[in-house]
């Protein structure tokens, strides 16, 4: 059977095909793609065939016939194109692939800022709230909006998790007489009238007047906001994030967040995951946000409520830390148990014998490989003239590896 050629048609219309882009269009006796697409050429003397949504529309026919048929596809098929719709439903030999410019890289270009380091994501036909979560992992976001999700939906959802801090270019019908870009911010985009035909890039900004904390470990105490002394203190938060081995990837449950102080931590160490400080308590959640907005936190991702009715919609952990579970610790870890990764770890700080014996025998009877640290931590006190020591409560160490 004859090749399916999939073309990509570029912001620039019929100028920006490239001559064996159109050396394969004149061949052709079939001519498939958006109406919009197929308008480029008027005068092809073969048949059309449009679609509207996705070419999984024309599937059977591209299927079953034995004609030239070249597919136009926007900028470059394989990149959130009609490609990876096209491998799924055909044989891989039949297709031959022609990229263009994509939207993304023209918008790029005309804000000229490199985009080599920047996160994709497409909103078509997806959930916003689990996409947003890659969004604010992200230093710099290129976003391809739909109708339903908006620019301004997208703003909403930002708004809503305290993650206001973007330089935003929208950019609307890229390559038409009606193309603009308008460099906004966040709020002002949550009510901003906006084309149908467009796409954002978002780059974060941070306060100068605020450091950004550096990929180390142990931020003092003192540079968190905190809720009445509430947080896993500088020595113990070392070495909580030692027993959790972090890595670049990692999803990361923090439950009983407090202030933050673990989860901003592990933010500084991982460049690409996603870390959930669940708090159920008010004061403290506001607390939290402060210090994440202080601290330039830039993947950590607030859920407020009780554990575990909170962690049924968030994606299932590789860790888990649990400084606090507010009375359902056992309730907590039947849930955090057969989601966990396998390989993946779980470490519970524990200041009671009971709460120790109870985290270490459930573990154990599910199978889990167990470690247990008692951390003793003393300090000198500043304040007194004499070199004392003064002890911080002894902490046990539970940890958990699937």
């Amino acid at each position: 059977m004859a090749k399916i050629v999939v073309v990509g048609a570029g912001v620039q219309g019929q100028e920006g095909f490239s001559r064996k882009a159109l050396e394969e269009i004149g061949r052709a006796e079939v001519l498939a793609g958006r109406p919009a697409h197929l308008a480029l050429f008027p005068d092809f003397p073969g048949d059309k065939v449009a679609f509207n949504d996705a070419p999984t529309e024309i599937i059977d026919f591209l299927q079953s016939t034995g004609r030239r048929v070249v597919v136009l596809s926007s900028g470059d098929p394989l990149f959130f194109g009609s490609g990876s719709q096209l491998l799924r439903n055909l044989p891989e030999e039949r297709l031959e692939f022609i990229p263009n410019v994509s939207s993304l890289q023209y918008a790029f270009a005309k804000i000229r800022i490199p985009w080599d380091d920047a996160v994709f994501v497409s909103l078509l036909g997806r959930n916003l709230s689990t996409e947003v979560d890659r969004i604010v992992a992200a230093e710099k976001a290129a976003i391809l909006t739909d109708k339903v999700n908006t620019p301004g939906d997208i703003a909403a959802e930002l708004m809503a998790r305290g993650r206001e801090g973007y330089k935003v270019y929208l950019c609307e019908n890229l390559g038409s007489p009606q193309e603009r870009i308008v460099i906004t911010d966040i709020r002002s985009l949550r009510g901003m009238t906006t084309a149908d035909l467009n796409l954002l890039i978002l780059i974060k900004e941070y306060d100068g007047t605020r450091e950004a904390c550096q990929p180390v470990l142990g931020i003092p105490d003192e540079e968190f906001r905190l809720p009445r002394r509430i947080m896993t203190q500088e020595e113990i938060r070392v070495l909580t994030l030692a027993k959790l081995r972090l890595r670049q990837d990692i999803i990361l449950w923090d439950i009983g967040a407090g202030s933050g102080s673990v989860s901003i931590e592990a933010d500084n160490l991982t460049r690409n995951g996603r870390i959930y400080a669940i708090e159920k308590d008010e004061e403290r959640v506001q607390i939290l946000r402060d210090n994440l907005r202080r601290m330039n936190s830039r993947k950590v991702i607030v859920v407020k409520g009780n554990a575990p009715e909170c962690l049924d919609d968030l994606p299932d952990p590789d860790r888990v830390f649990i400084g606090g579970a507010g009375g359902n610790l056992q309730e907590v870890l039947e849930v955090v148990e057969p989601r966990l990764a396998a390989g993946g770890r779980v470490v519970v700080n524990a200041m009671a014998l009971d709460t120790l014996f109870a985290v270490s025998e459930f573990f154990e009877r599910s199978g889990c490989r167990v470690e247990i640290t008692a951390v003793n931590i003393s300090r000198t006190n500043p304040t007194t003239d004499y070199k004392v020591f003064e002890a911080i409560n002894p902490v046990y160490m539970i940890m958990a590896e699937k």
